[in-house]
């Protein structure tokens, strides 16, 4: 095969993709007592390991520290990060990191106590908040509320589980994630009727796939998964038929060897995960439970942002 990169042959000879993870997100990433991971991010992470050795289990999980996410992966620690992080130009500026594609469209929201009426986020001006430390949440907050003249207290936690605890323990009157995020938290409160995700977001984020900078070919690889789980979706919908996934694999396996992989690396991808949508709705849509509509996650064809590049 031709194309095999460093980051490629490194990734064999491991037998295992290092996938930086956050560190429990229903939805996204959360592992099991057995130390198994589902979740959208997580999905992506295997549908790499898939393609590039043939093994869906292929996946070393790196739970980190939001703030430490992009430093290991920068360090050599880790091949990829799916972890709900934001595609932003001061990242992508600052590190030697590139953005290999959207994995989810989301916007930071809150969780908020339903008894508290508050409608709107502006009716917590003044008050606390829980937030993730290492995040762009604060930033978020000073913009929002700093341009309507308002302001709240955001209080950081090392980890989501903390400052979910925080807001359920009445230390924090609202608990400030990307809206997807809090839709699986308010799942694991032990009464989740009496809290509510705000309507509202106020700030666009657009979380993807990323990858060191020094190997455009691993980065390739990376690109062209994400994009055929969305293109094998588009097919399914343009055809009608289930079928057509099959189809839009065999046309992206044809590229195989020049992606340094073999021709049956997209059947593999389709076996292992299904399309996009599948990975949607098996995460977050009415399959996971938590039953978050697709809005800007559907097929552009439906009004949403995922356009797939051609696979030809």
């Amino acid at each position: 095969m031709t194309g095999t990169t460093s980051t490629l042959n490194a990734v064999r000879a491991h037998g295992k993709v290092r996938a930086v993870v956050s560190q429990g997100i229903r939805g996204l990433s959360l592992p099991d007592g057995q130390g198994s991971w589902s979740g959208l991010d997580a999905d992506v992470a295997r549908a790499v390991a898939v393609a590039v050795l043939g093994d869906a289990g292929g996946v070393e999980w790196l739970p980190t520290d939001p703030a430490e996410r992009l430093t290991r992966l920068v360090s050599g620690a880790a091949d990829v990060a799916t972890c709900n992080l934001s595609w932003t130009l001061g990242r992508e500026a600052a590190e030697p990191v590139l953005f290999a594609g959207i994995t989810c469209y989301d916007g930071e929201g809150f969780l908020v106590r339903t008894t508290d009426a508050i409608s709107g986020p502006e009716q917590l001006a003044g008050r606390r908040v829980a937030i993730q430390a290492g995040t762009t949440t604060a930033s978020n907050l000073a913009a929002w509320f700093g341009a309507r003249g308002l302001q709240v207290e955001p209080i950081a936690y090392a980890t989501p589980a903390e400052a979910l605890a925080a807001y359920a323990d009445g230390a924090c009157s609202a608990y400030v994630l990307d809206r997807i995020a809090l839709a699986g938290a308010r799942a694991t409160l032990p009464r989740p009727a009496d809290h509510t995700v705000l309507e509202a977001a106020i700030s666009r984020e657009p979380m993807a796939l990323a990858v060191r900078d020094d190997d455009p070919a691993w980065f390739r690889v990376c690109r062209w998964v994400l994009q055929f789980l969305i293109g094998a979706e588009h097919a399914v919908r343009e055809e009608g038929s289930p079928r057509a996934a099959q189809a839009a694999a065999d046309q992206a396996g044809k590229h195989g060897q020049a992606l340094g992989l073999d021709e049956d690396w997209a059947r593999r991808v389709l076996d292992a995960v299904g399309t996009y949508g599948d990975v949607y709705d098996r995460n977050l849509g009415a399959a996971s439970g938590l039953d978050i509509g697709r809005g800007p996650n559907a097929p552009w064809a439906d009004g949403g942002l995922h356009y797939p590049l051609p696979l030809h």
